[in-house]
């Protein structure tokens, strides 16, 4: 490639314009492409239940959704749970650490029906018969 000089002729301005436009567009994709990556993975919010409305219900969720149960004035973490098939969905332990409450809840894991039976520490308490229904 022959060197010109800067400005002097059309086919020195084209190969600059070219180089330019080629590098914005690479700036533009190095930009978009890690956006992207983030679009694809959809934020799926929680199903929010208070335990007393449980007792005999099926509550359906999507697989990565969470079921948080508000437990009104009981202990978050006097909770335990049985889940019959533990490939569809996990029991997560109530916690009060001292800087944050978090409640128990059910992650769905898989598509499937299993049922959930779940007692308090502080007796007294029917243990709570329910059914997770989970889909895509």
């Amino acid at each position: 490639m022959a060197k010109c000089l800067p400005l002097l002729s059309i086919e020195c301005r084209l190969t600059g314009m070219k180089i330019l436009r080629v590098l914005a567009v690479t700036v533009a994709l190095l930009i978009a492409a890690p956006l992207t990556a983030c679009a694809t993975t959809p934020v799926i919010a929680p199903e929010t239940m208070d335990v007393n409305e449980l007792q005999g219900a099926t509550v359906e969720l999507l697989v990565g959704q969470v079921l948080n149960m508000t437990t009104g004035s009981l202990a978050v973490d006097s909770y335990t749970a049985k889940i019959a098939d533990s490939s569809i969905a996990e029991f997560v332990q109530g916690n009060d650490d001292g800087s944050a409450v978090f409640n128990p809840g059910i992650t769905a894991l898989k598509v499937g029906e299993t049922s959930v039976t779940m007692t308090n520490a502080q007796g007294g308490i029917q243990p709570l018969e329910f059914t997770v229904k989970v889909s895509k």
